[in-house]
């Protein structure tokens, strides 16, 4: 079960060309925008990854609107944590919960899955907050990454499973985020 004080968003690579030539790509911006969000006003820390903004451009405006405060971490690497700074970054928040949103499924979120589970970290992938270009890329990603152990969950269930309680004014804004 996730817990606020153990869990990390990290947020990865919904850049330039390559986030508008995604499967329901829509969808995946409002879904990604809401997560976000919601895991502010849980306070829960977030990681943002662009991979080689030099040549894929920055995030998206549609994404990068909700990050406000937040600076992009670069990367070359598809598994976030196989960079350096990312890796050290991510270790300083002294989490082993991680919830991965972004693109694509197939390549970057499997591959900082795999690495994830490989040192230990529960890891819980956002099927409606991530996307590839292809449903069934997408598709062959979450089947990976669940079968090495990872949890595939959704944008409001893990917001959710975050609450716990129906109650407060936290409640009151995710209620107001996922309706």
């Amino acid at each position: 079960m996730l817990d606020k004080n153990n869990v990390i968003l990290i947020v990865t690579d919904i850049q330039g060309n390559l986030a508008q030539l995604m499967h329901e790509r829509e969808a995946l911006f409002k879904n990604v925008g809401i997560l976000i969000e919601g895991i502010k006003a849980l306070d829960i820390p977030i990681l943002w990854i662009e991979q080689y903004p030099r040549g894929l451009g920055p995030t998206v405006p549609e994404v990068a609107s909700h990050l406000d405060g937040y600076e992009p971490l670069p990367k070359k690497t598809f598994s976030s944590i196989r960079n350096q700074a990312i890796k050290e970054r991510f270790e300083s928040f002294k989490r082993n919960q991680v919830l991965l949103t972004g693109i694509e499924t197939h390549v970057c979120i499997y591959q900082s899955a795999m690495d994830l589970l490989a040192r230990g970290i529960e890891t819980h992938v956002v099927s409606d907050a991530v996307s590839s270009r292809t449903a069934l890329n997408k598709q062959i990603g979450l089947d990976k990454i669940a079968r090495a152990g990872g949890h595939i969950t959704t944008v409001e269930t893990a917001l959710f499973e975050l609450l716990k309680v129906a109650e407060g004014d936290t409640f009151k804004k995710i209620i107001k985020l996922v309706k």
